[in-house]
């Protein structure tokens, strides 16, 4: 039934404008408003929807990944645009806040505006 959609996902924010700055100016991707939500343009051809909502819950799990080829790279450049890396229990993180040596590709959780969480994981 839906083999031939192209498929899309969305999430919520609190503040379109912040979200816009955030996605836009400190992650670098290319973002548009249309009919009052926002549109990610990511690698592939693939769109995100941002919408407003006014109750709006952060996220309480990992909503956007973003593969990386050098983890700690794409970890000092937002630093330096001042994105602050979380630490979750039962993760062993190095200075920089990046989770190493688990099952899986090392990854860092950094959050947007409106509390929704993101990460950078090296590529494997």
């Amino acid at each position: 039934m839906f083999r031939n959609t192209k498929a899309f996902s969305g999430f919520s924010v609190d503040d379109l404008g912040k979200a816009r700055t955030f996605y836009g100016d400190t992650l670098g991707l290319d973002v548009s408003e249309e009919l009052g939500v926002l549109k990610l343009s990511i690698a592939g051809g693939t769109s995100i929807l941002i919408y407003p909502k006014e109750n709006h819950t952060p996220a309480t799990f990992t909503i956007l990944n973003f593969p990386v080829a050098d983890i700690d790279k794409a970890v000092d450049q937002l630093a330096g645009r001042g994105v602050h890396f979380e630490r979750y229990q039962g993760f062993d993180h190095d200075e920089k806040g990046i989770a190493r040596g688990q099952e899986g590709p090392a990854i860092a959780w950094f959050k947007d505006p409106a509390g929704n969480i993101l990460s950078v994981l090296e590529a494997m």
